[in-house]
């Protein structure tokens, strides 16, 4: 059972990649899901019905996994702040009774300025924001589990971009889904660097990780480099290049409405997360990843805009542009 591993949140967006590239190195896989199981897969995947908040659905569904990918977030984001650590308990206490190791994907909100603006492993984490704070204590209970039977490997990457990367910046600010791209909107201020990571990149890194799982320490924890656009300029750039060589026009690039934001986020959830992590956007934050080179060599890594248009096919950015631009209809 040593290449069984059991996916919470596979339909997700780390989840999901994490899914298509275990199949992929041969491993055995379990999902467990709460609606309908996702026919692309077929018979590969042994898709269980259950609910991540319900310890004896997780502790099922993980007998005899080595592995436990914990990707999971509650329906919809709702409830985050009071659903999350109860989901994470249920994880742990399923790898504490196989022995397993838990894959969490980290992100930067559990650090504060304080830490900035190379962020290490280790650093301090001072988080000012009530996100930020959830995310220490989801890795404060993992490295307690850590000490009772159950081993750990964190993989802290910065904003997620990619064809099926769920809620994420790049599609819900940069970008919209199914749109022809006439204009980018950029939320960070002028000059400010800003740290992106391509999922599959991600993903292909913790499955590296994994295969050394037994040399690493019990609580392990990584940083990607990622794709670190220095100047603010480097994604928005890609994204032109990638949209002109598609359909021959070159997008505007404008300012992410802030203002916008602050007067709808007492009324949209959404926005009010958004709103809270602003400061990722005003501060430059680079991750260092000299842990994870020692350890790997090199550091999976797709060249940006091979990675952008990818994530432009993928959420439809590009067939919207030439079905606007098609012979008999008119361009917009």
């Amino acid at each position: 059972m040593d290449k069984t591993v059991l996916v919470l949140g596979a339909t997700g967006g780390i989840g999901g990649e994490m899914l298509r590239q275990l199949l992929a190195a041969g491993w055995q896989v379990r999902a467990l899901t709460r609606g309908e199981t996702q026919p692309e897969h077929g018979d590969r995947v042994a898709w269980l019905r259950g609910d991540a908040l319900s310890r004896a659905d997780v502790l099922a569904a993980a007998k005899g996994c080595a592995v436990i990918v914990h990707a999971v977030n509650p329906p919809g984001y709702r409830h985050w702040g009071r659903l999350v650590l109860p989901m994470l308990d249920n994880t742990i206490a399923a790898a504490i009774a196989e022995g397993a190791t838990i894959v969490l994907p980290g992100t930067v909100y559990n650090f504060g300025p304080d830490a900035f603006p190379v962020l290490a492993e280790d650093a301090p984490q001072h988080p000012q924001t009530r996100k930020g704070a959830i995310r220490v204590e989801l890795e404060a209970r993992l490295e307690q589990a850590s000490t009772q039977g159950a081993r750990v490997l964190i993989v802290r990457a910065g904003d997620f971009f990619g064809p099926r990367a769920g809620n994420n910046w790049f599609s819900q600010g940069l970008v919209k889904p199914g749109q022809s791209v006439r204009s980018v909107l950029y939320p960070g201020a002028p000059g400010v660097g800003h740290q992106w990571s391509y999922l599959p990149d991600v993903a292909r890194t913790m499955l590296q990780l994994l295969t050394m799982r037994a040399t690493l320490p019990a609580f392990a924890r990584f940083h990607m480099a990622g794709h670190w656009d220095h100047d603010g300029r480097q994604m928005t750039g890609a994204i032109a290049r990638v949209v002109k060589q598609a359909t021959g026009a070159t997008p505007a690039i404008r300012r992410f409405p802030w203002w916008l934001v602050a007067l709808a986020s007492p009324f949209v959830a959404t926005l009010r997360e958004m709103r809270e992590m602003r400061y990722l956007w005003q501060t430059p934050l680079r991750m260092e990843n000299a842990r994870l080179l020692a350890v790997l060599g090199q550091e999976p890594h797709t060249p940006l805009d091979e990675a952008v248009r990818t994530t432009l096919e993928g959420l439809g950015n590009l067939d919207a542009a030439g079905k606007k631009n098609a012979p008999g209809l008119p361009a917009r």
